[in-house]
Parts: structure tokens; sequence; C-alpha cells
């Protein structure tokens, strides 16, 4: 999401969510095999700012990202979206590849994935070592604009009893190192071991953010807040709240519904700590689990609610989700849309279940990975 960095003079209530953008991250693979690939013109391209305004470089030359321009509606995210993908799928070309847009690949893993060129990533494997060599997992995250830290702090403190359950509606990564994990965001497991990656704690205002930035910084674990992998987290260079905790959706569709949730919640939140609403007392363990849950059932199972402290049904999950959304969302005009491609995301089931499924019929790791590359340009379309 690129921006001159503006700030909207207006009140902080009137500019919470006026702007939306997304981020994509996208697997590259041959288009014979299948497997994973790598890209090195298309990441040369995207490095030196030729493979157009929406494509930028990732991690490892078999990687690449996506990132719409500032969006005011729906509408226009997925416009962006589809030509943001129609040119990622352009720059793939340069080396005859195609995108496979799911958080992991079917079968291929790190192993086998070259690291890209650049100062900033040779900087990240020198920081973190064999777990940013081992980064083989592609991810989506929305930029909610918002008008100062203040408002990103509240907002993110509030976040953290819904970040379940909008993992649950996104998982894409069920298979990793040519394993069925049991799960539908594998991804979430796997970005895990990074040791600041999560929920943290209720932050309390910009002071307080700057405080717990500080201490990481002093201990090495990141270099500043850009580098932070919270599953929330205020952008460091840009006036937003970004939410990185879901998986690559697999499907056009899904993306849009993420955004549109992520974009809506946000409002909800700042409207509420505008009045002065208490931030939810979620423990930290109880969050954990809530995650774990999440990223194992999908939307599939029962989820573990973290401040009822009890199992859920998924759907009863999302219907709650909505329930509190549903004033903002149809002020917003969007109402109807979401409740639509909700539906539709329940009724055939995440990018995750669908890869399962077609795995269990075929038994072909590769059917899977062609039925995710062929589901994806379907969005381009």
């Amino acid at each position: 999401m690129h921006t001159d960095g503006h700030q909207p003079e207006t009140t902080a209530d009137a500019a919470v969510g006026r702007t939306v953008g997304v981020e994509e991250e996208f697997h590259l693979v041959d288009p014979d095999s299948l497997a994973m690939t790598p890209g090195p013109n298309a990441s040369a391209a995207a490095l030196a700012g030729e493979a157009g305004s929406f494509v930028h470089p990732e991690i490892a030359t078999t990687q690449l990202e996506t990132a719409t321009g500032i969006c005011t509606s729906l509408a226009e995210v997925r416009a962006d979206l589809r030509a943001a993908r129609a040119q990622a799928a352009a720059a793939a070309d340069r080396d005859g590849l195609l995108l496979l847009p799911a958080s992991t690949h079917p079968w291929d893993s790190w192993h086998t994935m070259p690291m890209s060129p650049g100062e900033r990533y040779e900087a990240m494997v020198q920081r973190w070592a064999g777990l940013a060599r081992q980064q083989d997992i592609c991810g989506c995250h929305v930029h909610v604009g918002v008008p100062d830290l203040d408002t990103a702090v509240a907002v993110l403190d509030r976040t953290r009893p819904y970040v379940p359950v909008l993992l649950a509606m996104t998982g894409s990564s069920p298979f990793h190192d040519g394993v069925d994990t049991g799960y539908e965001s594998w991804r979430t497991l796997w970005w895990t071991r990074f040791p600041h990656a999560g929920a943290p704690e209720p932050l309390g205002d910009a002071d307080g953010y700057r405080r717990v930035l500080a201490g990481l910084v002093a201990s090495g674990v990141v270099e500043d807040g850009s580098h932070l992998y919270w599953d929330v987290r205020p952008s460091a260079r840009l006036p937003t709240l970004e939410f990185r905790l879901a998986d690559v959706c697999t499907t056009l569709d899904d993306a849009v519904l993420h955004a549109a949730l992520v974009r809506s919640l946000v409002r909800v939140l700042a409207a509420r700590a505008v009045r002065g609403e208490p931030v939810p007392e979620v423990r930290p363990e109880h969050l954990r689990a809530a995650r774990w849950r999440a990223a194992r059932a999908g939307v599939t199972g029962r989820l573990f609610d973290p401040l009822r402290l009890e199992l859920v049904d998924a759907r009863d999950a999302v219907s709650a989700l909505l329930a509190e959304l549903e004033e903002d969302l149809t002020g917003a005009g969007e109402w109807d849309e979401v409740c639509a491609l909700v539906q539709d995301l329940l009724g055939r089931g995440t990018s995750a279940v669908r890869q399962r499924r077609t795995w269990l019929r075929t038994g072909d790791r590769r059917a899977v990975a062609d039925w995710v590359v062929r589901e994806g340009a379907a969005g381009r379309t």
C-alpha cells in the first residue's frame, strides 16, 4: 500500500478506516511440474521497480509480493487485487513461471528456496539465521488507515479476541514439506516460531508501544518497527494499522472479504475506544489456545472463545463477528456484499478444505497445486 505519508486533518473517529490496502504474497512454480521454482528475472525486475506498480520482491526468489494502492471501497479493493495479481503473473512469466496463491506449497519447502539478493534480506538472515532461511510461507496483510499512533494502539489492544475467527476464515496452508499437517493454517504454527510473532499484550497508548519496541530493539530481535511480526501492528512507514494474521487467500473473493471484515472491525473498535469502553481482558495463554484452535480447525470445526472460555461452533463464531459489525457494514453500504461472501465461503470451505479434498480424492499432490494455480488465476479475469 503506497502513500506519500500525509496524515488526514480530521478527527480520529472520522478518519479511521477511510482507506484500506492489501498485500499478498505468492509462490512461483514451474508450469509443468508445478514445483516451487526460482524466478530470478521476476525478482530482479521487482527489486528494480520494473515489474509494475503493484509488484515487489520477497525474501526468496521463489516468491513475489503485491500491494494494492490506497482504496476507499470494496470495488476498488477488488479491482486493485485483480490488477496486482495480473501484474505478478506477468512478472512470473518473465521466467516462464506461474503464481501459486497458497500460504504453503503442497510438497516443496525452504530446502529448494534461494534467498533474494538485497541488503534488507541479507540483514534478516544475519539477524534470524535459520528462521529467516526457512520462511517458506506466504501471507495476506491488510492496512487500514488511522490518523495517529495512539488510535492505532487503542484499536490494536482491542483486536486480540478477534484474531482467531479472522484467521479461521483464511486458511490455505494444510500441507508443509510434503506432509498433510492436519491444520488449515500451518503457516500460523510455522510463523509462531519467531520470538516476536503473535499478539502483544495490551500496550495502552503510543508511549507504551514505543517502550515495548525499544526493548525489542535493545534485545536485538528486531531492528525497528518494520520487523515486528505481530498479528496486528502499527505500520512503521504508513499511517495505518496492519493486520498480518491471514494466510494468503487463494480465491479473490476471500481476500476481498478479509479486507472488508478487517476494515469494519477497525472502525468498530476505534469507536469503542472513543467512547471509553475498556480493553477486553484476555489471558495470553487463552489467546494462544484460541489462535491454535483456529489454525487447526478453520471454519469447519469448533473454535475457542478466549473471552467466554468455551468452545463454539465456528459458524456461530463467524455469525457473532458479523453481528458486531452489522451496523458499521450497513452504514458503509457493504453489508449485503459481505454477507454474500461469507455464505459463499462457508458453503464451499476455505482453500485448505478444498486443497485437502482434492488430495483425498486424487492422492496426487500435483493435482492440489494445479487446483490452487487455476483457482487463483480465475480471479485475474
